[in-house]
């Protein structure tokens, strides 16, 4: 369902950022004193008294982009602005006579009955006294607030939601998976989502690091709605600067949030240091993951998709459970159905099975290899299994002693269930647990 948009539009510093983090009252977007830190437009899905409508944040209008990403950030901009029924024009209530706020005001002139005037930053009473100096915008009397204090905030909620009253008739649909998208830099995942979205939705550049912001895209597919999340590259940590650092963060937080994680591989450059640390921290989080190799069609003189699968699961051990799928983001090839396959991912992560069926498959491993004893200490017996959690699928074996059971045999026991269950592509978490012990062991 289409909801009504609300756009953040400002030239560079003027508290854009910190604005739309303290009306969705949550930190999605970057704030850093350095102009151009957003590039693409970051949405979030807000709602003032059951009112419901997109937030969006834009790049700094009129800001030289220091990757020569200028045209770009423009023209995210211009589409936030196209598409807003209400555009809230950010100025800086400390400086009122900053060239840049006119030509912004240019920019928006044969939309001034959609457009309201902010002065943020009036984090103190007196700074709001020079704020009728910005009638020369010409968009009347600015509403003074501070995203810093929250000074104004509730006014500026008020606006809001009665500029959006009665635009949407029911409250979206939650997103029914979350796909994040990861990956080094340069791996080719804007060009992913944008592939899913069917249109420009995030700048793709060759530049390095063009994506600092985690965007959430919602895109619908077979009749569900779907949120795919577009991250930052990552590179390695000692070259980090303080903007990549914020937005390493998202691109962590963004797999925790996940359902499905797609871990984009770059055909045409080796395995690194970097996806062998995300492969670590996907497997870490137990999220279900794809290892999706993009650029397949630029591979010259590649091995067969057979070889290369066998080297990611020799590579990428953490997650050797993951399939692997071949994609050209810049085609659209095999993209879509990469995303049912994520789909079948979350299935399994929400698949319960039978306690009947799960002992089954406990016996019959224990058939074929007993359980040893443990630095001469008598073997384990193991008594009985049931499952008692969902993504991941957990799985509680009870035994006599939890401590007789070796290491080698969890991991035994763990492919065997991982084999004859329905889990052989997803993290499965097996615990053990004694008969006298009120807490598993994994």
């Amino acid at each position: 369902m289409a909801l009504p948009i609300v756009a953040i539009i400002g030239r560079p510093n003027v508290g854009k950022s910190s604005l739309f983090n303290a009306i969705t009252r949550r930190r999605v977007s970057i704030v850093e004193a350095t102009p151009g830190v957003t590039r693409d437009r970051v949405t979030a899905v807000c709602d003032i008294d059951d009112e419901y409508f997109e937030l969006v944040d834009t790049g700094g209008h009129g800001v030289v982009d220091r990757d020569d990403l200028t045209e770009d950030v423009e023209r995210q901009i211009q589409f936030a602005i196209n598409q807003a029924h209400l555009i809230l024009f950010v100025v800086d209530v400390r400086e009122t006579n900053n060239p840049l706020d006119r030509t912004t005001g240019e920019l928006l002139r044969r939309h001034t009955d959609r457009v309201r005037l902010v002065a943020n930053k009036a984090d103190a009473p007196h700074l709001g006294v020079s704020a009728s100096e910005f009638a020369y915008l010409g968009f009347g009397e600015p509403l003074c607030v501070s995203a810093v204090t929250g000074f104004g905030r509730d006014e500026l909620r008020e606006m809001i939601g009665s500029a959006v009253t009665g635009l949407a008739d029911k409250a979206p649909d939650d997103p029914t998976i979350k796909i994040a998208i990861v990956g080094k830099r340069n791996a080719g995942k804007s060009t992913f989502i944008n592939a899913l979205a069917g249109e420009d939705r995030v700048i793709v550049s060759e530049v390095p690091g063009t994506t600092r912001d985690s965007v959430d895209v919602r895109f619908e597919k077979d009749g569900r709605t779907l949120l795919a999340i577009d991250t930052a590259g990552v590179r390695k940590k000692s070259k980090l600067d303080d903007i990549e650092f914020y937005a390493m963060t998202r691109a962590t937080q963004s797999i925790q949030r996940a359902d499905v994680v797609l871990l984009l591989i770059d055909a045409t450059v080796s395995v690194g240091q970097v996806d062998k640390k995300l492969a670590r921290l996907i497997s870490d989080e137990m999220k279900p993951c794809i290892l999706v190799v993009n650029k397949w069609d630029q591979a010259k003189g590649q091995a067969s998709s057979d070889d290369f699968g066998e080297y990611l699961e020799r590579t990428l051990r953490e997650v050797r459970y993951a399939p692997v799928a071949f994609t050209s983001a810049i085609t659209g090839r095999n993209i879509h159905p990469t995303i049912d396959l994520a789909a079948e991912l979350f299935k399994q992560s929400r698949t319960r099975v039978g306690t009947g069926r799960l002992n089954q498959v406990l016996q019959d491993a224990v058939a074929l290899q007993a359980p040893k004893p443990k630095r001469g200490r008598r073997a384990p017996k193991l008594l009985y299994a049931t499952q008692v959690s969902l993504q991941p699928p957990t799985i509680v074996v009870f035994v006599n002693s939890a401590g007789l059971v070796t290491e080698n045999y969890k991991r035994f026991l763990l492919n065997q269930m991982r084999e004859h269950l329905p889990f052989d592509e997803i993290p499965l978490r097996l615990m053990f647990r004694s008969r006298r012990e009120s807490g598993p062991k994994e």
